[in-house]
Formats: C-alpha cells, sequence, structure tokens
C-alpha cells in the first residue's frame, strides 16, 4: 500500500486543492473554503514552504486521497510533532487502505524525524472517522477545547 502513497509534487497542487474543497463540502462548510491553487503552491513549493502533503494514488495512478500538514513544537518536551490539518480520500475509495496508509507514512515520518506527536482535529459527528481513529490507537483529547480567533474579532484584536 505504501507504493501508493508518495510526498506530494507540485503536479499535483490543483488536485489537492481539489479535495481539499469536496472535504469541505463533506463537513458542511464548503462557502468557508475559499483556498487557491495559488495559495496552496507557494505554502508548498515557495522559496520558504511551511506546509506538507502526502497523496494517495488508486489503482490507475489517479490521485484520490491527500494528507495536508504542517509541523509543530512542543515546549514540554522540546521536538517537533506534526499536525494533520487535513485528511481526505474520496468516498468510492474509502474502506481501501488508503487512508490508513497516508497515517502509517506521516507517522513514519515523525520516527523518522524524532517527532513526538502526530496529531490532528475531527468533527464530532463524523463518526465513521472517530471510529477510524479509534481503531489505529489514537486517543482523543477530552480535556482540550479548540479556540479560534478569526474574521472581525481577529482584525480588531489584531488591530490593537
Amino acid at each position: 500500500m505504501s507504493e501508493r502513497v508518495r510526498r506530494a509534487q507540485q503536479s499535483d497542487v490543483e488536485r489537492i486543492v481539489e479535495l481539499c474543497r469536496e472535504l469541505a463540502v463533506y463537513e458542511r462548510a464548503p462557502d468557508e473554503f475559499t483556498m487557491t491553487v495559488d495559495q496552496l503552491s507557494t505554502a508548498l513549493f515557495g522559496a520558504d514552504p511551511t506546509v506538507f502533503a502526502h497523496v494517495a494514488e488508486n489503482d490507475a495512478g489517479v490521485v484520490v486521497g491527500t494528507a495536508v500538514w504542517f509541523l509543530t513544537f512542543s515546549t514540554w518536551d522540546g521536538v517537533h510533532g506534526i499536525y494533520l490539518e487535513d485528511l481526505y480520500v474520496t468516498p468510492e475509495q474509502r474502506g481501501t487502505g488508503l487512508g490508513f496508509a497516508l497515517l502509517v507514512e506521516l507517522a513514519r515520518e515523525c520516527v523518522r524525524n524524532g517527532y513526538t506527536r502526530l496529531q490532528w482535529a475531527v468533527l464530532d459527528w463524523n463518526t465513521p472517522s472517530i471510529e477510524f481513529y479509534d481503531r489505529l490507537g489514537a486517543k482523543p483529547l477530552d480535556e482540550w477545547i479548540t479556540y479560534r480567533l478569526s474574521g472581525d474579532a481577529l482584525a480588531e484584536l489584531g488591530g490593537r
């Protein structure tokens, strides 16, 4: 399966944007999706990449899944980790092991580089994904509440 997962290349950017848009639709927030091909291309392949991605291909070599991630840093253990921003496999390819293969590759990335964490968030209503993550041995961090500052509130705070 790992031969069907690889690091994203410049030629994958348009497809990754399409897959991320599909994820936004799945997550019931299509109007919130504004990322462009140029934005992702710069983030992944610009002079100072800040985002990384892997893709999964079906048997015909078509990209049908992606994992978009970035590095975090733990002040508690003093090393980096990976934050998985998006994990998505097209509906017709779910259950084929590609989502698992993407997560395996990110875990390998952590192990190879001495990173101590692979972390992500999942919507509380997304039962299929929660069950999948539970089967992997991932544990929910129930004691943490995620906050987001955006839009007018971000502009107001940043303008002080």
